[in-house]
């Protein structure tokens, strides 16, 4: 079904999670240190990379920062024992698929790696999308303002993309939530209001995204 690599130092969970994904029809290679997880990683095009947080050499977290930041569409799974909502908030915005807490249920680890596998090949790639004076490149993810180019970090970028895809219509923020943070639950805080502000302050006037009382948010047109 597909490339996976897990970076893991724990042997017995990289055998318990190798052995899982195999036995689901996947390819299943392994490094045990942040340094050959990084290195393998950026070596070779994997469809899921499974990352632990607290790995000897590199932490987890700065593999997450460089592996999207080298390739943005890289699928990264995180596998930690860290429970805290804020890590796994944080790792959700920096770019990650999927978040699970250790100790997990196997049967819930495949179902979740199935789910992120399951999305269809992209078609023909959309390079552009315009509404209005706000314009985005699709494919090197930059974004214009009547020619004047904005800088806009990656969840910023998905979220405009979001709402400018769905001219005129109210988007709630569970809908916000789960197709630019991947989040399948309300971690209780309010980054989707957040991230809408600091959109608002980029944008030609903040009225470009109209708040929808009760709902969420609606990029206007005109």
């Amino acid at each position: 079904m597909g490339l996976v690599l897990v970076v893991e130092d724990d042997d017995r969970i990289a055998r318990l999670v190798s052995r899982a994904l195999r036995d689901d029809g996947h390819v299943v290679e392994r490094a045990g240190t942040g340094r050959d997880g990084l290195d393998t990683a950026l070596a070779t095009e994997f469809d899921l990379v499974m990352l632990d947080l607290m790995l000897p050499g590199i932490s987890g977290v700065e593999i997450l920062h460089r592996l999207v930041g080298s390739r943005p569409d890289q699928r990264v799974f995180i596998l930690s024992a860290v429970p805290e909502i804020g890590t796994r908030v944080a790792c959700l915005e920096a770019g990650a698929a999927d978040f699970l807490v250790k100790p997990f249920a196997v049967a819930e680890l495949v179902a979740r790696v199935r789910a992120r596998m399951r999305a269809p090949a992209p078609g023909p790639a959309q390079r552009s999308l315009s509404v209005g004076p706000i314009c985005l490149d699709l494919r090197l993810r930059r974004a214009s303002v009547s020619g004047r180019q904005v800088e806009l970090s990656l969840r910023e970028f998905l979220l405009l993309q979001h709402l400018m895809e769905r001219t005129g219509q109210a988007c709630s923020r569970a809908e916000l939530l789960a197709d630019v943070w991947g989040l399948l639950f309300d971690p209780g805080s309010n980054v989707v209001d957040v991230y809408i502000r600091r959109l608002r302050t980029k944008l030609d006037t903040p009225e470009r995204v109209e708040t929808v009382r009760n709902v969420g948010y609606r990029f206007i047109a005109e």
